[in-house]
């Protein structure tokens, strides 16, 4: 007997929908990056009460109304990464060489012949906003238990039947035909890996992993993500009497993401479909998943630049959400090899839904941001500015996408029973009412955010040096601090993933170090900078479970440095 009747079917349906994506999603998709023309990059990106710049414009639109002159202009970008992963002492090195098309886009200034109001310009711009191409890989030397029993863990938490994931030849799990529960996408992988067990009755088993008490052994890991944000902006913006500076900008947004992560494990005595329990076997095996997604967003941008003096300018700017259409695809698989013989065991892999890729819609929404903004002319030979920037990633949400196909076995995987838990900040676990499940099918998910981000501070400091009318140096840094709050990346509570995808990680802070040449003749310009971005972050295979703290979940320390080289072409008329 299923463990979830059909007269429940209409109370399940929307907690169940509430998981669709986790925290962690949200997150790669509103991760920031410092992107733009060379001039731009050189400075650290502190142009938020300069303008003057395409990718200033995007920072701080009122920088589209400091214009005086046409201006058409292409930027490139040569991005070299290099990640470092350690782990018990042990460490893995991966390179990952990116040519990028970076920026393009021009500004027409229209003179008003008006001692008021002197101009109003119109600029078009595109901006690689940011650039999700990474890989880092490596190896866990000691493992102190399983993703199996991880897995084993969510069937009793949810109760799941052996005939809730047992594929028959009128009943196929991933697509249940009784009306009835959809198992977690992972129990019905892991159960045809033979990664879990179920002991005694088969309607209300226990299920145990390979992970036994006198099982040892080791993991691996490797991750590759690509894919960019594309931001087209369309700004109009103009000055009162040279002093006060305003612009609006319009902005379409386009991401694309894709992820390939492998988890595997070489165990030693360990427990493979032996309901008593007892180490048998030694257990060889990787689960790989792979996702995709992409979607449409917009946003708006307003902002004001004030010139008291001829040398200093203070900015103020503020960026709305970006709110996105997404689509998204999923599958996963499995490989595997054990030293004991399986009477039916047909093949040494598995696949979800009979191979064919899931899919699904939502709506999402990023976060907002206020810069403020300030810079001082010296002498017409020396800038120096400063930006300050706040985002709240704890007010990402995810919206009803109101179409597209839904597995909700793939995504309510890691929350038991039927009612399920919300999290808030400094609150522990709660659980929610059904009042409050039914009414917010997404509550669960936006309540993980809260749980675990928070808002982030970013400062960029930039100096530019005109050693001659023609020839400028620059160099600038900037500092963004760490999105996650502590408890969730030192792994003291329970992280909720979504799928088959049990792998995140959680970002320490980031720094930029920069520098850049300019050089300019009559009208054509050409800068070039360098970009050293370094960020540290906690890679974790699967969550740590805070109920047993002493043993941990594999994690490894993930260093991603990249060193950028970016070229700006362009005229001015």
């Amino acid at each position: 007997m299923k463990k979830h009747l059909i007269a429940l079917g209409s109370l399940l349906a929307l907690p169940l929908f509430a998981q669709a994506q986790s925290a962690i999603d949200g997150y790669r998709f509103s991760q920031p990056d410092m992107k733009g023309t060379a001039r731009f990059m050189g400075m650290g990106g502190a142009f938020g009460a300069l303008g003057g710049d395409l990718s200033a414009i995007a920072v701080n639109p009122a920088g589209v109304g400091v214009y005086r002159r046409n201006e058409v202009s292409f930027s490139l970008n040569l991005d070299l990464q290099h990640s470092t992963t350690e782990t018990q002492g042990f460490k893995n090195s991966q390179n990952n060489t990116k040519f990028l098309f970076q920026n393009a886009g021009g500004v027409a200034s229209w003179n008003l012949a008006n001692a008021v109001m002197p101009n109003i310009n119109f600029a078009f711009t595109y901006n690689k906003a940011a650039s999700f191409n990474s890989r880092y890989s490596g190896a866990v030397p000691k493992l102190y238990n399983s993703l199996t029993n991880y897995i084993a863990g969510i069937c009793n938490s949810e109760g799941v039947t052996v005939g809730d994931v047992r594929s028959t030849d009128s009943f196929d799990p991933y697509n249940p035909n009784d009306g009835g529960y959809e198992a977690p996408w992972i129990s019905i992988l892991g159960y045809d890996s033979y990664f879990i067990t179920p002991t005694g009755d088969e309607d209300q088993p226990q299920w145990i992993g390979q992970w036994g008490d006198n099982t040892s052994g080791s993991g691996v890991f490797d991750v590759i993500t690509s894919g960019a944000v594309n931001e087209y902006n369309l700004a109009i913006g103009g000055n009162f009497v040279n002093k006060v500076f305003w612009g609006i900008d319009f902005g379409i947004v386009d991401m694309d993401y894709a992820m390939t992560s492998v988890w595997g494990e070489q165990l030693q005595n360990a427990v493979v479909d032996n309901p008593d329990g007892l180490p048998n076997s030694s257990a060889a095996w990787t689960m790989q998943n792979r996702y995709t997604a992409s979607g449409t967003g917009f946003n708006v941008k307003l902002g004001l630049i004030y010139r008291p003096l001829q040398e200093l300018r203070v900015g103020l700017s503020f960026a709305s959400p970006t709110w996105y259409s997404i689509n998204e695809s999923y599958i996963a698989g499995t490989n595997f090899n054990y030293s004991v013989p399986l009477p039916d065991l047909q093949q040494n892999n598995a696949v979800t839904n009979g191979g064919y890729w899931g899919n699904n819609s939502y709506n999402f929404r990023t976060p907002w941001k206020l810069t403020v903004s300030s810079a001082g002319v010296i002498g017409r030979k020396l800038i120096v500015s400063a930006d300050f920037e706040w985002q709240k990633f704890n007010e990402m949400r995810f919206y009803d996408g109101g179409g597209g196909y839904y597995d909700y076995g793939y995504d309510n995987d890691y929350y038991p029973d039927w009612e399920w838990p919300y999290y808030a900040p400094g609150a522990g676990m709660k659980k929610a009412s059904p009042a409050i499940i039914n009414t917010d099918p997404w509550a669960a998910t936006n309540g993980d955010i809260e749980s675990y981000y928070k808002s982030t501070t970013t400062l960029r400091l930039g100096a530019e040096y005109r050693v001659t009318p023609r020839f400028s140096v620059r160099a600038g840094y900037s500092y963004v601090s760490s999105p996650v709050r502590k408890e969730a990346k030192d792994g003291s509570m329970m992280v909720y993933t979504s799928g088959t995808m049990t792998n995140y990680k959680m970002d320490n802070t980031t720094n930029y170090y920069t520098c850049g040449l300019g050089y300019n003749f009559n009208n054509f310009f050409i800068d070039a900078a360098y970009v050293h971005k370094r960020m540290n972050s906690q890679y974790h295979a699967y969550t740590p479970d805070p109920l047993n703290p002493q043993i941990p979940s594999p994690t490894s320390k993930v260093t991603l440095s990249n060193n950028q080289i970016i070229l700006t072409a362009g005229v001015k008329f």
